[in-house]
């Protein structure tokens, strides 16, 4: 469909966020909220769902591990169409899961994307496992456990503990690894 084509799209109810600086600003506050406790739930309702029919505007790009215990929009506080969402096990972004996000920066305009770790990621986990006995893993984790093993293998003798070492390695080479394979326009850049 052409921009021409496009129904016109529905605005959030929040002011626009148009510099990093303040859709960072408005995630630390609403994570805040979450963490004490205070979370507002905001425009998470069916009225919400059908204002969205029409297009969404989401102020900030997320790149996170596929887990159950770490939806971004709830620790954020925020609701439907705030949060461009990507998550794959493992943090992994590969061609496809930045071309998710260099859409998402084009598209719709969104001033910061968030690099996203958790403690305890079983695809670390598993990784750190194969390394330990020789192997690989079975199937298609296989592929994470290879993606994750040049990031994890030089950590397995470093003092602390070995998968929150590893989490926080892989954030920061996927961060590097997103700044320097994206579009030549300069869609994405590290802060």
């Amino acid at each position: 469909m052409t921009a021409a084509a496009r129904p016109a799209a529905a605005r959030s109810t929040q002011p626009p966020v148009t510099s990093p600086d303040k859709a960072l600003a408005r995630l630390l506050s609403a994570n805040r909220r979450f963490a004490a406790g205070k979370c507002r739930h905001p425009h998470q309702g069916s009225d919400d769902l059908h204002r969205l029919t029409a297009g969404q505007h989401p102020f900030a790009i997320t790149v996170g591990c596929a887990d159950s215990r770490v939806a971004p929009e709830v620790l954020f506080d925020q609701g439907l169409g705030d949060v461009f969402d990507n998550r794959v096990a493992g943090t992994i972004v590969d061609d496809l899961l930045l071309g998710s996000v260099e859409f998402a920066v084009e598209e719709f305009g969104c001033p910061l994307i968030v690099v996203l770790g958790h403690e305890r990621c079983d695809a670390i986990g598993a990784t750190i496992d194969a390394i330990r006995e020789g192997g690989s893993a079975l199937g298609h984790i296989g592929a994470l456990v290879d993606a994750l093993r040049p990031i994890v293998a030089p950590l397995m003798d470093q003092p602390g503990d070995p998968v929150e070492n590893a989490v926080r390695a892989n954030i920061q080479a996927r961060r590097c690894s997103a700044t320097a394979k994206s579009s030549p326009s300069g869609s994405v850049r590290a802060r």
